[in-house]
């Protein structure tokens, strides 16, 4: 059974919805990875030497 081209627009605008929630998601996820990590490590990280 063919779908009907306002069927293919609907499919393709909820793809998309979802593929950027997903992209934000995992945005979120590594920015929080990244600040717990840096807080974890504590204030002495940045006092180090290179």
């Amino acid at each position: 059974m063919l779908a009907r081209p306002q069927d293919d627009d609907a499919i393709r605008a909820a793809r998309k919805r979802r593929s950027i929630a997903l992209a934000l998601a995992l945005a979120v996820f590594a920015v929080l990875f990244y600040v717990l990590t840096i807080v974890k490590m504590g204030p002495g990280i940045f006092d180090r030497g290179m």
